[in-house]
């Protein structure tokens, strides 16, 4: 990416906190959802990796197992902590 975004840039419904870093997939961002008032990470990918459709596949393939697993390991902690 040639921008880095601010904070307080608006994407939709989360406004940027802060850059978290970069790699070779693109940057990620602290950011605050605010239609659920919680702080999420958001990936921003470079538009050529956004038009290549195995780039895409991959970064939505690790997308999801990542998503899956933060599932599984908040479904675990609240079961720990209600026991």
């Amino acid at each position: 990416m040639s921008e880095t975004l601010s904070s307080n840039t608006t994407l939709g419904h989360y406004s940027i906190v802060s850059k978290i870093g970069a790699g070779g997939m693109g940057e990620v961002y602290r950011a605050r959802d605010t239609r659920l008032d919680r702080e999420v990470a958001i990936k921003l990918l470079p538009a050529n990796y956004a038009r290549d459709l195995d780039r895409l596949r991959r970064f939505e393939s690790g997308s999801t197992r990542h998503l899956c697993a933060q599932s599984s390991e908040y479904s675990h902690r609240s079961r720990h902590r209600h026991s």
